[in-house]
């Protein structure tokens, strides 16, 4: 179906899916300017529309090859560690990693599930719903809950860690977009990770 894009040098494919990403995510889709991601992207309006059909199949390309990108992501979380916060440190560096590798992708899939057009609502609510749904589920599988203090609320500790996990994550976002670690990325996060995780499991834990 997109084999005429498809057939593009990959590193003019990541250079148009990139830029569309951001597009999509800044703007929405009724406000997505194709002529910004033509002028962006450096191909003329005619190649994209070669490429893509519309605007909205465009849209759903990119949606379907972010959901391929996190059901990869969602499928390499470790199972046999059942420690929440090595697990959550494990989750968190793969996430940046993919941020870092597919700078707009977790930007676009916010955006995706803020989307109010009704020309897309029917083609994307179920399966983001799904997708997430199943993240989740992922994530506290398997979990050991027997480490946590008696008197520990746990659904409420889950959603407090679920914020740090999410403001860290947030704090490095414009980092790695706007520069690369180097073969120092992994090693400074989690440096900085560790000092929040210890914190906040002396506080849960036994």
């Amino acid at each position: 179906m997109y084999s005429r894009f498809e057939n593009l040098k990959p590193e003019k494919q990541r250079q148009i899916i990139d830029v569309a990403l951001r597009e999509f995510a800044e703007n929405g889709f009724e406000k997505a300017s194709t002529n910004e991601i033509v002028k962006k992207a450096n191909i003329s309006k005619g190649s994209l529309f070669n490429y893509f059909n519309s605007k909205k199949e465009l849209y759903l390309y990119l949606f379907n090859y972010s959901i391929e990108i996190i059901e990869e992501f969602i499928n390499q979380i470790n199972l046999d560690e059942r420690d929440i916060f090595k697990r959550i440190t494990n989750i968190g560096l793969k996430k940046l990693y993919v941020q870092k590798k597919y700078s707009y992708i977790f930007d676009f899939l916010i955006s995706v599930i803020k989307e109010e057009s009704t020309e897309l609502k029917e083609d994307i609510r179920e399966k983001i719903d799904t997708i997430y749904g199943e993240g989740f589920k992922r994530i506290y599988e398997n979990i050991d809950y027997s480490l946590f203090k008696e008197d520990i609320d746990i659904e409420k500790a889950i959603e407090i860690l679920n914020w740090s996990m999410l403001g860290f994550s947030n704090k490095f976002t414009s980092q790695i977009k706007s520069f690369a670690y180097g073969d120092e990325f992994g090693e400074h996060i989690l440096g900085e990770w560790k000092v929040y995780s210890r914190m906040l499991r002396d506080s849960f834990y036994k």
